[in-house]
């Protein structure tokens, strides 16, 4: 008994050595924990409201093995026998391809994800060769939605594009995967902003289009559409031509929209003290060789609330010219215009930017929006500075506590904040943002139809049109930004291009859809108050 206690007391001492050697020796240094097992490879991504945008699961894909059967042939049958039973289970393979990629006697996959029911029918064809390894696999259960937000994972497990890029390195590590990545995004206000896009586009056979909500307090982006999109779950040669992101990557000339930023930087500027006062309008505005014209005759002369209501280049260029160029190009610089857009995506537009000192004619086209181009973020960014008491912050895609938001740049004075948002609301009341009114919501805005920059000048029969807008303007808690690539004029446009029959009617079918969901009510009791401005334009309401 004592020789066996020996025995059995050498037998628990060299399995305890052996332990040790390997927990000091041979392990890679990283503590393993029962739990790591049951993460996931890669941690999920949700929106603003827990919902799974993002996850890994384990998914069963098609690899072709040629040395399954040690010794043996690849296949026990013809390559084209094989490759016909394998298109009856997926008919979008091409047979003559798969023909060719069995009968090189390679090791590949055929194909990288394939669902339990034809992994079952494959395994039915009774090929050694054809394994169905299962592998953890991304998957986006909401499809396309979002897509230029969230990016893709590609093959070798990294991520691109969108957040699944920014948040690589969190998303993979064991110590964070185990928590969801909360975005900003809520994921019903993105449904619908793209369904409403898709709409417009369908409706003024657009090449494209693109929007974004924004929170005016936070920078919060509510939700971000470019479209036509990609489904991250299929990542085909197709879907890798449709990345390109409308909102932060590409810059155009946004046309009228900026208008009421010119106009409350120079009621900042105090060269606009009387919005009485009255400018010549006429044919034109003659500056050198150069004659700044608006789209159609609206008469001798305007004041300021008209000039935005009906949207007058002439005016408008005065009031810029009266700024001065230093001025105008400082609070261009405030609102972010001469730089990348703030925000986390890695694909960031730079501007068109003139560097150096504006000359005259560059400063009066910009306040009308020609001669900059910036991308649709920078303009909901500086909408939402001009509405939200005048402060500037950059958008952001995390979702933001209590407390977190940045405290951003005082740009516009807190009195022109207030007027703005007033002659914002007029615009949609009585101008060309009519098409946008959703009763009750008080929404103000702003469109704008630029003609495309072409070499030597502008393609007349090619517009961006845009309507940039906030709302309910009594206090302002959201601006949405529409965008329309080359719209046509058809019937369901009334045969029009601008602005005011696309991306307008597109933000007046979208925010009573979203408001209740943002916890914005209509109201037809409520307003901002106009009664100081309604009779510089006739008092008739």
């Amino acid at each position: 008994m004592a020789w066996i206690a020996f025995f059995f007391a050498m037998f628990t001492a060299v399995l305890l050595l052996r332990v040790a050697v390997l927990g000091f020796f041979e392990s890679d240094g990283v503590p393993v924990r029962a739990g790591d097992a049951l993460l996931p490879d890669r941690g999920q991504i949700t929106d603003r409201n827990g919902v799974p945008l993002a996850r890994d699961f384990q998914s069963y894909a098609l690899w072709f093995n040629p040395r399954a059967m040690e010794g043996g042939p690849p296949l026990t049958r013809p390559a084209a026998e094989v490759a016909k039973k394998l298109v009856a289970i997926f008919p979008d393979m091409d047979e003559a391809d798969l023909t060719r990629r069995l009968a090189s006697g390679k090791g590949q996959y055929l194909r990288r994800r394939i669902l339990p029911a034809e992994a079952t029918k494959v395994f039915a064809i009774g090929e050694p060769a054809l394994n169905q390894p299962a592998e953890p696999s991304r998957y986006y259960p909401e499809g396309n939605l979002a897509a230029h937000v969230l990016g893709y994972v590609a093959s070798d497990g990294k991520g691109r594009v969108g957040m699944e890029q920014v948040y690589d390195a969190q998303l993979s590590d064991p110590a964070t995967r185990g928590t969801p990545v909360p975005l900003s995004i809520d994921a019903r206000v993105q449904a619908a902003l793209e369904d409403e896009l898709m709409r417009g586009i369908g409706e003024a056979q657009a090449l494209g289009a693109a929007g974004i909500v924004l929170d005016v307090d936070t920078g919060e982006v509510i939700a971000l559409a470019s479209l036509p999109s990609f489904d991250p779950n299929k990542i085909d040669e197709e879907g890798m031509k449709l990345m390109f992101n409308r909102v932060t990557n590409q810059v155009y000339e946004l046309g009228s929209t900026f208008k009421p930023l010119a106009v409350a930087a120079a009621i900042d500027a105090g060269t606009v003290t009387n919005l009485a006062r009255r400018y010549p309008a006429g044919r034109g505005l003659r500056v050198g060789r150069f004659t700044i014209r608006d789209s159609h005759s609206l008469g001798a002369s305007l004041n300021v609330p008209e000039a935005l209501m009906h949207s007058s280049n002439i005016v408008t260029a005065q009031i810029a010219d009266e700024l001065g160029s230093k001025r105008m190009k400082a609070k261009m610089e405030l609102l972010g215009f001469n730089e990348r857009p703030r925000i986390e995506l890695p694909a960031r537009g730079f501007p068109i930017w003139r560097s150096g000192e504006w000359p005259r004619l560059t400063t009066m086209t910009v306040a009308y929006g020609h001669g900059i181009a910036v991308t649709p973020l920078h303009l909901a960014s500086a909408y939402a500075a001009m509405v939200n008491g005048g402060i500037w912050r950059p958008a952001t895609l995390r979702k933001l506590g209590p407390g977190e938001a940045p405290k951003g740049r005082r740009v516009f004075k807190e009195a022109t904040s207030a007027r703005m948002r007033q002659m914002l609301r007029m615009i949609v009341v009585d101008g060309t943002g009519r098409k946008a009114e959703a009763p009750g919501f008080r929404l103000g805005g702003k469109t704008g139809s630029a003609e495309k920059p072409t070499d030597g000048g502008y393609a007349r029969t090619t517009l961006v049109t845009t309507f940039a807008s906030a709302f309910p303007m009594d206090n302002p808690r959201y601006v949405v930004i529409t965008m329309f690539d080359e719209p046509k004029g058809t019937p369901a446009t009334s045969y029009q291009r601008t602005a005011a029959w696309n991306a307008a009617p597109a933000v007046g079918r979208l925010v009573p859809r979203i408001g209740p969901m943002l916890g914005v009510y209509p109201d037809e009791n409520r307003d901002i108050d106009l009664s100081d401005l309604m009779p510089l334009v006739g008092g008739a309401h």
